[in-house]
């Protein structure tokens, strides 16, 4: 990720997820954060574990950065996805509270 300029807290965010910390993962978002995966919201902490433990963090999940933009407080990143439930160019968009992440939305890269 050294050559691409991801801004805080998306790149730890990355970092964390990339190192397997479910922990780490879910204290990224705000109390009231959600993850949007493919139009499933999973919108409280324990929703956000159970689908990290099946299809994220638990599946050995790796994110590489190719493409980032940043409009207002929504961070993307478009990367390449590894792991052992889902593979392929995706996007991620996060929305950034603070020093939180408010949201993640995962669509097609």
């Amino acid at each position: 990720m050294s050559d691409i300029d991801i801004p805080s807290p998306v790149a730890e965010f990355i970092d964390v997820v990339n190192a397997g910390d479910e922990t780490a993962f879910l204290d990224a978002f705000t109390a009231d954060g959600f993850i949007d995966d493919w139009g499933r919201v999973f919108g409280d902490r324990s929703a956000m574990q159970g689908w990290s433990a099946n299809e994220f963090i638990g599946a050995k999940g790796v994110l590489t950065p190719q493409r980032v933009t940043v409009d207002g407080d929504t961070v993307t990143v478009i990367g390449d996805w590894s792991s052992t439930h889902a593979n392929g160019l995706s996007s991620f968009a996060f929305v950034v509270a603070g020093d939180k992440l408010a949201s993640m939305t995962i669509r097609e890269g």
